[in-house]
């Protein structure tokens, strides 16, 4: 499942992936070529230089300070193009990730989601997700370092073949020790890094949508000190990576210097040869810097692939992958609400109002009838089906739901109300705004319907969030209408006005209501009770 979810979205970058791991073998290749020829090229003049006149004047410069020329001009296009497609592949396929990591955290069941506050799913669509950038230009760096290697190891060949075993076994010992030491030294702390980080983006979130109350009751001092301790925490482990990565670097430069002595010790090869062999063997440990530092990151991607891998297996919603069809009239399902050895029955078009003291559970009823959540303790058929066996894309299509808490996306008034039908017009916007007497507010707005409301409309007062949501419901258009205390936070003569609109727009429209409330008001909207 790891993997599958970066193949997925990486697979329309192939074709740019592909191409800059070319360019970086061609960069590596070429690094590889140009410090060996310098090599060369600057022992070999100065053995001419020392030989007299005549050994000057029989070198020839201009061929190998020309492919010098050449090969730097080379390695530098080559790296340019390598970085820019390298990177355009990763940044593109991270971004078609987010989405479908979205897409199956919102195709989840309920409990998963709420299970997680948004700063932790804003950590994990985030950091997490930016994390995995390193895993793919990895993927380019394998190819350029296997290149830059084998074109060190051609190279050292021209001095002997023990420079050449010894540059194959202090490369392999520098992969090997980079590989066994970087999960032990910095494992631990990328994921406590990670945690961290999540923590801290999950506290704030919930301290920022309390922002008000932690202000007026004095508790910002407080919240400053618990935000200060989580970011203690990142800056310890960050420093605990910095040390360890620094002194695997520190051991990688140690054994590349080693190796690149022994290989001087170990052959009788002409001194400019010697040149050449020493320094091809530093471009190839060079060219394998990148994946070495690749393998330093790796703790850090597998702590961001496993939380990200627990949101690409989540289990679908119950009933999402085999939800029956369910037995519908023309105008939509019946509801069948039970408790005990009683149940009521109310026909596509009805009404019912559903009763009980404050926290007898009407509220999860109604949501559990919706589909957001499966704990009620009551019987619930729709159309004669178990609601349990419905999937929400099922349910979706049969209510229209007006929450308690009527939350509000960041953005314009009119954006609210498109959520909840794609197309929806201006006019079907403002019809919905009338019933829901909101209409003459927005009105006066000097942008209308394009008014930005801002975090779960912040702009409105909580009575206009509430009117707002229910016109959000009737813009639906389903079978179904379910109100959570509608008329909460509103004055009487609101009250009145919007209930006796409500009531010409069931009627006119022929859609069924379920009603949640407290207030006496709304008590004639429907004749038929289920008491809890």
């Amino acid at each position: 499942m790891k993997q599958d979810i970066l193949d997925i979205a990486g697979i329309s970058q192939r074709p740019t992936r592909l191409t800059a791991s070319l360019v970086g073998m061609i960069a590596a290749i070429t690094g590889v070529a140009l410090v060996a020829i310098s090599g060369w090229f600057l022992t070999g003049a100065a053995i001419a230089g020392a030989g007299g006149i005549v050994a000057v004047q029989a070198f020839n410069y201009l061929l190998p300070s020309a492919g010098i020329r050449g090969l730097a001009i080379a390695r530098t296009l080559s790296r340019y193009f390598e970085r820019i497609l390298g990177h355009r592949a990763a940044l593109i396929g991270l971004a078609d990730l987010r989405p479908l990591l979205f897409a199956r955290l919102a195709g989840a069941d309920i409990s998963e989601i709420t299970s997680r506050s948004s700063g932790t799913i804003a950590a994990h669509l985030g950091s997490d997700v930016e994390a995995l950038e390193d895993l793919s230009i990895r993927r380019i760096a394998m190819t350029a370092a296997t290149a830059g290697a084998l074109a060190g190891l051609g190279a050292a060949l021209l001095a002997g073949v023990a420079p050449a075993l010894m540059l194959v076994l202090g490369l392999a010992l520098t992969l090997l020790m980079t590989r066994l030491l970087a999960p032990r030294l910095l494992s631990r702390h990328y994921r406590d890094h990670g945690d961290a980080v999540q923590s801290l983006k999950g506290l704030y979130s919930e301290y920022a949508n309390s922002s008000v109350e932690l202000a007026l009751y004095g508790q910002a001092e407080r919240v400053s000190r618990i935000l200060e301790v989580q970011g203690l925490r990142i800056d310890h482990s960050r420093l605990a990576i910095v040390r360890g990565e620094g002194l695997l670097q520190g051991l990688q430069l140690a054994l590349a210097s080693l190796t690149i002595a022994i290989m001087l010790a170990s052959t009788l090869a002409p001194l400019e040869l010697q040149a050449l062999s020493a320094l091809a063997g530093a471009g190839a440990f060079e060219a394998l810097g990148s994946l070495n530092h690749s393998l330093l990151q790796r703790a850090r991607v597998t702590a961001a692939l496993t939380r990200l891998s627990a949101i690409a297996s989540l289990p679908a919603r119950a009933g999402e992958a085999g939800g029956r069809p369910i037995p519908v009239c023309a105008t939509g399902p019946s509801i069948t609400l039970g408790q005990g050895n009683e149940a009521t029955t109310v026909v596509a078009g009805g009404r019912i109002r559903v009763t009980g003291a404050s926290g007898s559970g009407k509220t999860r009823l109604v949501m559990h009838l919706v589909g957001l959540r499966r704990d009620a303790p009551q019987s619930i058929l729709v159309g004669g089906a178990k609601v349990n066996e419905l999937g929400i894309d099922i349910l979706r299509n049969i209510f229209a739901f007006s929450a308690q808490e009527a939350p509000l996306i960041a953005g314009t008034l009119a954006d609210n109300l498109r959520l909840a039908r794609t197309g929806v017009t201006e006019e079907t916007m403002w019809s919905a705004l009338e019933v829901a007497c909101l209409a003459k507010t927005v009105r006066a707005m000097p942008e209308g319907l394009e008014t930005w409301l801002g975090p779960d409309g912040a702009r409105l007062s909580g009575g206009q969030r509430k009117r707002l949501s229910l016109a959000r419901a009737l813009v639906a258009e389903k079978s179904w209408l379910v109100l959570d205390e509608p008329s909460e936070g509103l004055d009487l003569a609101t009250e009145q006005q919007m209930t006796s609109k409500l009531d010409a727009w069931l009627r006119e429209t022929g859609t069924g209501l379920v009603l949640v409330n407290h207030r006496s008001g709304l008590d004639w909207l429907a004749k038929d009770v289920f008491k809890l």
